[in-house]
């Protein structure tokens, strides 16, 4: 099924009822369905052509999702943009996929790229495009967005993502995730539409329920648009958790949640204990990645007495947990979690060698370390090729950083090996969060918590940690930093 059919399927069977809510504005499903038909058609007017890659660089807007859903329609190839990234990433992304044109909330724009359509000329293709049914039939196997990977070990790779794949993720959130969506539910939408809770649209728009938007996140002003809009579902990071947890009417507000998910970064234990005494059982974890876009497994609220479980495979996407020889494992035993299923990629855009690599044997090789239980329940453990080897003995970063969560005033952590004769890799801590930290304390605190090669030698208070725009704490980048800065001393 075309994902601009499911956009017109919806619209047809709830009309005039409010699909979107932002800043005092209100979107109906009817509504949305013309805007995103009439930029689609715009578009095509302009010259480009289905299966074009068109760049989309938007905040959190419901201009943003016209834009993601008219270039669905119109076969157009999308390839999303941070607003919150630099130029030079821009530049890269904008050379590597090829793309053709440029749409984006900005006033103005000068990034190199053959067509910008850049704020008010971009409301006035929306405005004014033709409004027959914008409607190309692309193959279900074709591309039909691109999506970018962290970037945590080098230049983000483009991941080549079908109608098919979006389609099988949309099932397997309506089937696990989400799975009595309803007209009266309501999502907030907290985090960034560019990534993860762009993912809760189509779910929702398909059951009719109310999406609100917000343009930028503020924990204090979450938690008034929650109570004030009677919020049922929405997705966070830690580190916007954290935030939340930390705002002083946290226990005065009313709450609706009967979802709240999180995922895109791993969550210490000793922060989803205090979310769930905050806000009650209503926590459902999602664990995914670029290349699986959110789906492999799922925590679901009633299994969350097994905090420290990333859940069990989604229904439609098969798990196993590998060794170096690509052979599953026993029981109990880490290996390399894969994962196959309709949802994955179809391929690296334009990186045929690394593609062949990460899909060996027909299984996409995730680059995680966990192990899976006796009752399928999968943990992760950290990645694979951020594990360190210290004094012989293998550290596993998260473990530490999930240690150094617990101490009080802690909000973010980032455990790296630093080059070290004598360890060979050097454990090394930064953590950032509140004023009083010091690194002293917060080292004294760890101790007999952790093993003795586990321990870090040192630990660093930074105002703040590099994080991609997905929210996930760059380890090579606070690497990077730390091993520049002693070279200048």
């Amino acid at each position: 099924m075309q994902i601009g059919e499911m956009i017109r399927t919806a619209a047809r069977r709830y009309g005039p009822r409010i699909a979107f809510s932002c800043e005092g504005r209100d979107v109906s499903f009817i509504e949305f369905d013309t805007a995103t038909d009439r930029l689609g058609n715009a578009l095509l007017a302009m010259g480009l052509a289905p299966g074009d890659r068109v760049a989309a660089m938007m905040g959190n807007s419901i201009e943003c999702l016209i834009v993601y859903y008219a270039l669905a329609k119109a076969g157009l190839l999308r390839v999303p943009l941070n607003v919150r990234e630099t130029r030079p990433e821009h530049e890269y992304k904008l050379a590597y996929s090829g793309a053709r044109a440029l749409l984006t909330s900005e006033a103005s724009c000068d990034l190199p790229c053959e067509m910008i359509v850049a704020g008010a000329d971009l409301a006035h293709l929306t405005e004014s495009g033709p409004s027959a049914p914008c409607v190309v039939d692309r193959p279900c196997d074709a591309p039909y967005r691109l999506g970018f990977t962290g970037g945590t070990t080098g230049k983000p790779k483009a991941v080549v993502l079908t109608a098919r794949g979006e389609t099988c993720e949309v099932a397997n959130f309506m089937i696990d995730l989400l799975p009595d969506l309803s007209t009266a539910d309501t999502m907030l939408h907290a985090a960034p539409i560019a990534h993860a809770s762009g993912a809760f649209f189509l779910p929702l728009w398909l059951r009719g329920a109310r999406q609100v938007v917000m343009p930028k996140f503020d924990a204090a002003e979450f938690l008034l648009l929650a109570e004030r809009e009677k919020a049922t579902i929405t997705f966070i990071v830690p580190t916007m958790l954290s935030m939340i947890l930390e705002q002083p009417n946290i226990d005065k507000t009313r709450y609706h949640f009967r979802r709240l998910c999180y995922g895109a970064a791993p969550m210490a234990p000793v922060l989803l204990e205090k979310g769930m005494a905050a806000f009650g059982p209503v926590f459902a974890q999602t664990y995914g990645q670029a290349e699986s876009p959110m789906v492999i497994t799922c925590l679901k609220p009633e299994d969350h007495h097994r905090i420290g479980s990333a859940g069990r495979p989604y229904t439609l996407v098969e798990v196993k947990i590998f060794d170096e020889d690509d052979k599953e494992v026993p029981t109990g035993q880490p290996g390399e979690i894969v994962c196959r299923g309709l949802q994955t990629m179809s391929h690296y855009w334009d990186r045929p060698e690394e593609t062949a690599k990460v899909f060996r044997g027909g299984w996409l090789h995730t680059g995680d370390i966990g192990f899976c239980d006796e009752d399928g329940y999968i943990s992760l453990i950290d990645r694979k090729n951020d594990m360190l080897i210290s004094g012989g003995y293998n550290v596993y970063p998260r473990e530490v950083e999930d240690q150094l969560l617990t101490i009080p005033g802690v909000r973010d952590a980032a455990v790296v090996g630093l080059p070290d004769e004598r360890w060979g890799d050097r454990v090394h801590a930064v953590v950032s969060g509140a004023p009083s930290l010091d690194g002293e304390a917060v080292l004294a605190m760890c101790k007999g918590k952790l093993a003795g090669y586990k321990m870090p030698k040192a630990v660093e208070v930074w105002d703040a940690l590099p994080k991609s725009a997905a929210g996930k704490i760059l380890r090579r980048v606070v690497r990077d930093q730390i091993l520049a800065r002693d070279v200048q001393h």
